[in-house]
């Protein structure tokens, strides 16, 4: 475990940037062998804005991290933080609880508020609008929501009290799954339900993606699947009842359109339109 901490504590910058594009290309290639759906698209077009949204991502989180930086190395220095504060433990465990309780506050929790809170749920719907959920969806996220994952992503930092290896190593977790929940990719539904006692499954995140709720507002996890099952915010429902999008954004033209995207946020939009009492 100790070689694993020290690498991610200087993992090269090219080795991340590796992570993201071989995850996008080995899912990708997967996706034309086991696909969820057979998808009536052009995958190039479909991936272009996609693309877009991943790469304004890269740039935020890179101009952003001298903050992440500073934040790991002043807790570590100050041995401040949840995990820091409790009795002295092995380095797995150590690294165990750091990445779950970051994944609580970089993800579930700042997921939740998106979808609670109405002006950043108008700004992740640019992530909810996309009709053919796959890999390249997953980095689909309005230059906005970027710097609102970000902040959470900070706060768990400070408050978790993780060191810069299990902030990197949480992030590279994060990205690969990212990657698998979004791919358009079958498992034998047997193997992703047992998946999703621990981990976030493909089936259990694309239940997310279905276009009313309350469907819409359940499973918020991106690692683990406890957050859900803890919170009262786990939902099943069979693979083939899936569709994707947002019904009052029905424009698939429009949301495949990175002007109409980045411009999406800022429409008026009542979320109650999403009944959950609207059945499919």
């Amino acid at each position: 475990m100790e070689a694993i901490i020290n690498y991610f504590e200087n993992i090269p910058t090219l080795h991340r940037s590796l992570l993201l594009v071989g995850g996008i290309t080995f899912f990708w290639l997967l996706e034309g062998g086991l696909p969820l759906f057979r998808f009536k698209y052009q995958k190039w077009q479909h991936a272009i804005p996609n693309f877009f949204f991943t790469l304004t991502t890269i740039v935020i989180n890179f101009g952003l991290a001298f903050l992440l930086l500073g934040t790991a190395d002043w807790v570590k220095a100050n041995n401040f933080g949840i995990i820091n504060w409790l009795p002295q433990m092995s380095l797995w465990l150590y690294a165990l609880l750091g990445v779950l309780l970051l994944d609580f506050f970089g993800a579930y929790l700042a997921h939740y508020v998106e979808h609670k809170v109405k002006p950043l749920w108008m700004v992740h719907l640019v992530h909810h609008t996309d009709h053919n959920v796959d890999t390249t969806t997953g980095n689909r996220h309005h230059p906005l929501e970027s710097v609102v994952r970000f902040t959470f992503t900070l706060f768990g930092v400070f408050i978790v009290g993780t060191p810069i290896a299990l902030v990197f190593l949480y992030q590279s977790l994060s990205v690969i799954f990212t990657q698998l929940t979004h791919a358009n990719i079958k498992l034998p539904k047997k193997i992703d339900k047992a998946i999703s006692y621990f981990f976030i499954s493909p089936d259990m995140h694309k239940i997310h993606h279905h276009y009313r709720l309350p469907y819409t507002d359940s499973n918020y996890g991106n690692i683990f699947s406890i957050w859900d099952r803890i919170f009262g915010t786990y939902m099943y429902m069979e693979r083939e009842d899936l569709v994707y999008g947002v019904d009052v954004f029905p424009d698939e033209h429009k949301n495949s359109n990175i002007a109409d995207l980045l411009k999406q946020p800022f429409q008026k939009y009542d979320k109650a339109t999403l009944s959950a009492e609207v059945k499919d």
